[in-house]
């Protein structure tokens, strides 16, 4: 081999060791940014920081009132708003609706102090107050009565005439705390020795009881389970809902959603919103807010009735 030929191989050999060098450094530096990447993507559930309670509603001084989504949010909108304008105006600051999608997430809010009053489901403060997360305040009388019931309700032409005869078909309950919406129905198939999963050919959730029953009119569902005094309010105010649908079953009485508070309420604030739900029908606007809803009157819970 010449000399020029060993030269020239050398410095092949360096071009080489160079070029692979640069190719590892590259190599290195994209991997590392994959890494912060990565590590910027990871949640670490051991570092999380809790909220600042002042950050969860945008006014602490604000009245805040959490309605359950027994309604669509559409619905409960326009139902609450009046009571909720004049609870605002009688306590002199400004109130606001809070609505989640599911009953637990108000039933949390109530929990951690966040709403000030809470409209929730028979079965969500059954819950809640088994946690002792919230105290029972009023309760609405609707047809001079504080109790109501579950209605199973399916197209006004269908041939199904029993519970039983829903087998095998798709069923809508409302919200898995839902007394009416869920409760219900899973102790009438528990009675029958079965199961929502084996007993139904397919299940939905709705989360609010006027779209469950959307869902049957419309033909996604075969049946559902609703609050008997949202079906009949509606029905009056919807003829069509009535001409639709047919009730085949019903449920025994239970008591009614009730207006409840969070347990660490202060005594004064608490009172006071008693105070003025208890009194709402001598007063003008409290009336037209009542007429609104198809409340009466809200009176004193009886004792005993939601069984404890």
């Amino acid at each position: 081999m010449t000399v020029f030929t060993q030269r020239k191989s050398g410095c092949v050999w360096r071009k080489a060791m160079c070029l692979g060098l640069l190719f590892f450094l590259l190599i290195g530096c994209e991997g590392g940014k994959q890494e912060k990447v990565e590590q910027d993507r990871l949640v670490r559930l051991d570092n999380l920081q809790q909220l600042p309670a002042g950050q969860i509603e945008p006014d602490s001084q604000a009245l805040r009132i959490g309605v359950g989504a027994i309604l669509s949010p559409q619905g409960t909108a326009l139902s609450y708003q009046p009571l909720i304008d004049y609870l605002g105006r009688k306590m002199g600051k400004p109130a606001i609706l809070v609505q989640r999608k599911t009953y637990q997430e108000l039933n949390d809010l109530l929990a951690r102090n966040v709403v000030d009053l809470g409209f929730i489901c028979t079965g969500a403060y059954v819950e809640g107050a088994r946690k002792e997360a919230m105290s029972l305040l009023v309760v609405p009388r609707i047809n001079g009565k504080t109790t109501y019931r579950a209605f199973v309700i399916v197209p006004a032409a269908s041939p199904v005439r029993e519970f039983p005869d829903l087998r095998g078909k798709v069923f809508a309950f409302t919200d898995p705390l839902s007394n009416t919406g869920y409760l219900y129905p899973l102790s009438l198939l528990q009675g029958m020795g079965q199961q929502p999963e084996t007993f139904f050919g397919r299940t939905i959730f709705t989360y609010s009881h006027d779209r469950s029953m959307a869902a049957v009119m419309e033909g996604i569902a075969d049946g559902a389970s609703v609050d008997s005094l949202v079906y009949e309010f509606a029905s009056r105010r919807n003829p069509e809902i009535a001409r639709q649908t047919k009730v085949i079953w019903e449920s025994r009485d239970f008591g009614i959603p009730p207006v409840v508070v969070p347990r660490s309420i202060s005594q004064e604030k608490k009172a006071l919103l008693k105070e003025l739900l208890l009194g709402l029908h001598h007063d003008v606007e409290g009336e037209k807010a009542l007429a609104v809803l198809g409340v009466e009157r809200f009176v004193e819970p009886a004792p005993g009735l939601y069984g404890f």
